[in-house]
């Protein structure tokens, strides 16, 4: 039996005070690979956020590798989001550096000491990425499906368990788009289980997974994208015929009434299952706001934090400052 690796029951998924999906039930078990699809501003990216607790799961209850989101303290934060690999849309590379500089630095800030396993770590998923003779690029020498496929050789670093990509064919081409999709796939094939945000539903039929569509503040398993195979009875009644040409002697009957429970206890059981808080029924959904705080955002003001400004310095005095930034800077956001 597959093990459950990502659980959300009647969550709630709020962004700046405001309820963005309402009554998510989500299952997904370890190794599979599976599309959350939906309109921009459907709560696609809120969703993942909640997932490694960017977000906060003040409403119904939650677990990832784990990890209880509605339960998690602050202090465990940093160990939910070492189970995660997270690949952003806009890359989030430290500009300044070197590939492998950029890699060093996360594996330093998740505790990583000893310098020969730092580089051989470095160089085993680069050529897990086909990167292996970029070690010494800077962001600005590679192309923007290198720097994607860097993003996810930083998110493999420390072998989560777990692979979160948000839009991440984004910003690149058709064409590294499914050499990026070929990828993940290899790495679920291994056994990571991977969730990829995305509105590029032509990935969806080259490399199928399940698939579950954010649509009017609800969450729903899509099966449109499944082989349509010839439906081989008919609910209609009507006769059907069989490969030899004589037709089917049975029909198809509706459920007898004996089989739906009366409405008394169908309402007992919805009032059983009711939300206990009202505030969230209660809400009004509001559309995922575009002008959310970004991830590059969030990595900048995590790198300025390393760096403590003295009221006396001058702009040469932080310029000098700029490279000063301490690994201990991501452990409330770690990109992994």
């Amino acid at each position: 039996m597959v093990e459950t690796i990502i659980k959300l029951e009647k969550a709630v998924i709020r962004q700046q005070k405001n309820a963005v999906l309402k009554d998510v039930n989500l299952e997904i078990g370890q190794g599979e690979f599976v599309y959350l699809i939906g309109r921009v501003g459907s709560g696609k990216t809120s969703l993942l956020k909640t997932l490694y607790a960017e977000l906060p799961l003040e409403y119904g209850k939650g677990e990832v590798a784990g990890f209880a989101l509605n339960k998690i303290k602050k202090s465990n934060v940093a160990m939910l989001r070492r189970k995660c690999g997270i690949v952003f849309q806009d890359f989030k590379l430290l500009t300044d550096r070197s590939v492998r500089a950029n890699l060093e630095f996360v594996l330093k800030a998740t505790g990583w000491r000893d310098k020969k396993a730092i580089r051989e770590r470095i160089s085993e998923v680069l050529e897990k990425v086909g990167l292996p003779d970029k070690q010494e690029k800077f962001p600005h020498q590679l192309s923007g499906g290198e720097q994607q496929r860097v993003v996810l050789a930083r998110a493999l670093l420390n072998a989560p368990p777990i692979i979160l990509a948000d839009e991440p064919t984004g910003n690149i081409d058709p064409e590294t788009s499914f050499r990026l999709l070929e990828l993940l796939k290899d790495i679920c094939d291994g056994g990571k289980t991977i969730l990829i945000a995305t509105h590029q539903y032509e990935l969806i039929k080259h490399f199928p997974g399940r698939v579950f569509r954010c649509e009017d503040g609800a969450v729903k398993e899509d099966f449109s994208f499944l082989p349509q195979e010839e439906e081989a009875v008919s609910t209609s009644g009507e006769e059907l015929e069989s490969p030899e040409g004589e037709p089917y002697s049975e029909t198809l009957e509706p459920n007898s009434a004996a089989e739906v429970p009366p409405m008394a206890s169908l309402e007992r059981e919805e009032a059983s299952h009711a939300p206990t808080l009202e505030t969230p029924s209660e809400e009004k959904l509001v559309p995922e706001p575009s002008e959310e705080k970004s991830a590059d955002e969030t990595l900048a003001e995590t790198a300025q934090a390393s760096s403590p400004d003295d009221n006396e310095n001058n702009k040469e005095k932080q310029k000098e400052k700029k490279d000063d930034k301490s690994p201990d800077d991501l452990l409330e956001f770690e990109l992994i």
